[in-house]
């Protein structure tokens, strides 16, 4: 599926994992393995977000024509609503099932997937 993404998207996901792992390695170091796992988890639940929003909002744009900016503003939009639904079903899948999940490093691992998009501005520059 992501073979079929934009190459900036593909750059963006791909980043994204990276500093969620980076992130979850820190964690280990600095606390245990209970907050590297939740780092993880969190920064899991930002690039498998993002990609829903991605593969959603690329789908309709693909179905109903690249050249209309109503087309365009509805598969945005499309887009996001996956993400969010996304976003909210993994972080309660998260506290469902990983009750000794450590707070802090879950929603800071989620946060770090953000900074990308500032690099990926930067880069494109």
């Amino acid at each position: 599926m992501t073979q079929s993404l934009h190459p900036q998207i593909r750059w963006i996901l791909g980043r994204q994992a990276g500093l969620a792992a980076a992130l979850a390695a820190c964690a280990w170091v600095l606390a245990d393995g209970n907050a590297a796992v939740s780092a993880l988890a969190g920064g899991a639940c930002g690039v498998l977000a993002n990609l829903a929003y991605a593969w959603r909002a690329a789908s309709n744009v693909q179905l109903a024509g690249a050249g209309a900016p109503v087309s365009a503003f509805r598969a945005q939009m499309a887009g996001e609503a996956y993400k969010f639904a996304t976003t909210l079903a993994l972080f309660a899948l998260i506290f469902v099932f990983y009750k000794k999940v450590a707070p802090l490093p879950l929603f800071l691992g989620y946060m770090s997937t953000f900074a990308i998009y500032w690099v990926a501005l930067v880069k494109q520059r």
